[in-house]
């Protein structure tokens, strides 16, 4: 193989790539600098080398600081049986710092005597090794011996303050702005695009991941304006479970859907979002059944009945019935215990239509939106999110197609039908 010109900037090695010929491609990289730029780096030199190879089968990654220096040479050398092209990536590899964790692995000088050694004998053929790392000390014996057999690829930007790196840094925001809008055909304007930098400031991922977020928030709008970047990123960096919800009792389809795939790519499991659903629909049931019988004729429209008036007429009803149903449930439980009279009992406040009444708003709005719902529709959902979880915990399945389903179809006009037409189907016990 004929030597390779080293170190290459992440933003040339499509071209890179475009020009090499075949007997000149190195079998060893390293990948160093901006984690995102790495990961962009990574995945378009493995496409790149497997061609139409089965990934699957042809690439091997392995965690930098689990994995012993001997592991790592014996997976280079070892041949597939499946596949004729084999890449063997080692993420974050402390190849030139010292690992701080107690269980990971540090390499000695003998561990890195050993990999310059193998470097220097040859990487089988069709056969390639990748390193990934943030940072490199170029005046280490390991890295003249990658450099000098393999191709460094450095996807370093610059960190200071002076006019130079922040342009350099802006420069990278655009390049990766315009990847990402050109797959969805968007448009980000220039103020739209100076308020997400001043959010985000330079951090790759997180820039990445808001403006990914702004992208399904545009729903058809081509535009992505200050004001979408103002609704959807000026909050907590993730999105808090809470917003989900609300956007559900607005009816906001097209926001709902929003919080639920930020939800999902924020590691969140199905059942904590069902969970979170359950125990709003059963607080709106507990209102709307508290409601009938406030108002028998069903003619009280909250939602034309201000603050207040809420405070003056419905609360002291809501703190009546509240006291209720605490005593009933008291006595409940002194009924069926031997030490009920001598235990106080604690009534979970998810029985409660008022936690805290005095802090009345929060009782007042979930009042009002309630009004956004019909009994019916509410049991319909109860009845679909219980079948829901059972599935859950005993199948498997596409759970965010099916919950983004219920979203729709709580969210809409129509209101929502499930147990009728389900009642076949049904999964209880």
């Amino acid at each position: 193989m004929a030597a390779t010109q080293t170190p290459v900037k992440y933003h040339q090695l499509a071209l890179f790539i475009g020009s090499v010929q075949q007997d000149n491609i190195p079998r060893l990289f390293l990948i160093y600098g901006e984690p995102y730029l790495i990961k962009q780096s990574f995945q378009t030199l493995s496409c790149f080398l497997l061609g139409n190879e089965n990934r699957q089968y042809a690439l091997e990654t392995l965690e930098g600081g689990f994995v012993s220096m001997g592991d790592i040479i014996e997976q280079v050398s070892t041949f597939s049986f499946l596949v004729s092209k084999k890449i063997v990536a080692v993420k974050d590899i402390p190849l030139f710092q010292t690992v701080q964790g107690i269980k990971e692995i540090s390499f000695t000088a003998s561990d890195l005597d050993l990999l310059t050694q193998f470097i220097q004998k040859g990487i089988p053929q069709n056969h390639f090794l990748i390193l990934t790392t943030t940072t490199i000390d170029k005046r280490k014996k390991i890295y003249k011996a990658i450099e000098d057999k393999g191709l460094v690829i450095d996807c370093s930007v610059a960190a200071g303050l002076r006019k130079a790196d922040i342009d350099e840094q802006r420069a990278v925001l655009k390049s990766v702005a315009a990847q990402i809008l050109g797959r969805s055909e968007k448009i980000l304007d220039t103020q739209a695009f100076q308020a997400l930098v001043d959010l985000t400031g330079f951090n790759l991922d997180l820039f990445s991941q808001n403006l990914e977020k702004l992208i399904s928030y545009s729903g058809k709008n081509k535009n992505i304006s200050i004001t979408d970047v103002k609704t959807v990123i000026i909050r907590d960096k993730k999105d808090p479970i809470f917003s989900l919800t609300n956007a559900v009792l607005d009816k906001n389809v097209q926001l709902s859907l929003f919080y639920l795939n930020s939800l999902f790519n924020e590691g969140y499991h199905p059942l904590q979002i069902l969970k979170s659903f359950e125990n709003q629909i059963r607080k709106l049931i507990l209102v709307k059944c508290f409601t009938r019988q406030l108002s028998q004729d069903h003619s009280m429209n909250l939602k034309k009945l201000n603050f207040n008036s809420f405070q003056q007429i419905v609360l002291p009803k809501i703190i009546a019935h509240d006291e209720t149903t605490k005593a009933a449930i008291e006595q409940q439980d002194m009924d069926v215990s031997d030490i009920g009279a001598k235990k106080k009992t604690i009534v979970s406040t998810d029985l409660l239509l008022a936690s805290n009444p005095k802090n009345a708003y929060p009782v007042f709005l979930i009042f009002q939106k309630s009004e956004n719902f019909s009994l019916k529709t509410l049991n319909q959902a109860l009845i679909f999110l219980s079948d829901l979880d059972y599935r859950l915990k005993s199948s498997s399945f596409d759970a965010k197609t099916q919950i983004e389903s219920f979203l729709i179809s709580i969210c809409s006009k129509g209101g929502f039908v499930y147990a009728e037409e389900h009642k076949d189907s049904r999964y209880y016990f």
